[in-house]
């Protein structure tokens, strides 16, 4: 009669294990996606704007598990320096705009209008980015990462992708490329009507956004930087000038490229497609100009802040 006891016990042990500290964020998130899944599926007329209107798992899951990660990685900092308020600020905040541009109303409105469109762009491939970067979080998330995660992130195979996908002139070409590319008008039509190229054009915009911010603003000396002071300030010089030719193009073009918006349906029917495309390339040209400038001003400091601290 001890036997089925013990069973019973040894499932009540199991099942606990499951439901402890270390499993439930993770049931938590699934069930918030299931939700959010079944939802904007079934009721999509009911959602609200904070919510998605068209439910993506890899970007839900992708986002939320990097913040659970970071929140980890934090709490597992106790007898370490913690990271200053300001980088963990920068990193929910490059998180949290992501977000908001690929798993909210506003994804529904970028397919809508040109010029929200390129304001998704510039935050994922740009602004986000940009401050996930400046947090300098790598350290923190690998912390907070189940060992297998770690294990996968640093084997051989994705540190051999990363080292050649940083190489200064192969992640300058991709950043800059990556944008123009899916701006040629016959490109970005297909994307705008191919549900499944639309998130790969999402999704390339984020990857290469980090890989190249993470790159660019590395405030360390080399080594450990994987580049030097001077050829990061060349790299953001060198992908800002043809973003800057580019959007003044887009801004002073005399006939529509992008009917998609036409076909579709513009959210604002009072604007012509003209306006809606200049408009759009004034966003192409003005913010990534200032987060380049930006970037720039963060390297010259932290470059006169190591030649201080080796001449004293």
């Amino acid at each position: 009669m001890a036997a089925p006891f013990a069973l019973d016990r040894s499932a009540a042990k199991t099942t606990k294990r499951f439901w402890s500290a270390r499993w439930t964020p993770y049931a938590g998130i699934a069930l918030a996606g299931g939700c959010l899944a079944w939802l904007s599926g079934a009721h999509p007329g009911a959602m609200p704007v904070w919510a998605p209107w068209d439910f993506s798992p890899v970007e839900f899951f992708s986002i939320s598990l990097a913040f659970l990660w970071f929140l980890r990685g934090l709490a597992t900092e106790s007898a370490r320096p913690r990271p200053e308020t300001w980088r963990a600020v920068s990193f929910v905040a490059g998180l949290g705009v992501i977000y908001l541009v690929l798993q909210t109303r506003f994804d529904y409105w970028a397919q809508h209008l040109f010029l929200l469109n390129r304001v998704q762009h510039v935050v994922m491939h740009h602004l986000g980015p940009f401050l996930l970067a400046l947090a300098g979080a790598g350290d923190t998330l690998r912390r907070g990462m189940p060992s297998w995660v770690r294990r996968a992130a640093e084997s051989r195979p994705v540190s051999a992708i990363s080292s050649v996908l940083q190489r200064p002139w192969i992640a300058g070409v991709l950043f800059a490329g990556s944008f123009f590319f899916w701006l040629i008008p016959p490109i970005h039509f297909r994307a705008m009507l191919d549900a499944r190229l639309y998130q790969l054009m999402n999704w390339t915009m984020v990857v290469d956004g980090i890989l190249f911010w993470s790159l660019a603003l590395d405030s360390r000396p080399k080594p450990p930087a994987r580049i030097s002071f001077g050829a990061r300030i060349g790299l953001i010089l060198g992908v800002m000038i043809p973003q800057v030719v580019l959007g003044a193009l887009l801004t002073v073009w005399p006939r529509s490229l992008y009917p998609s918006y036409d076909l579709c349906g513009r959210m604002l029917p009072s604007m012509s497609a003209l306006t809606d495309q200049h408009l759009g390339g004034a966003i192409v040209w003005i913010p990534p100009g200032i987060l380049s400038m930006a970037g720039l001003l963060r390297l010259i400091i932290a470059l006169s802040r190591q030649r201080s601290t080796a001449c004293s």
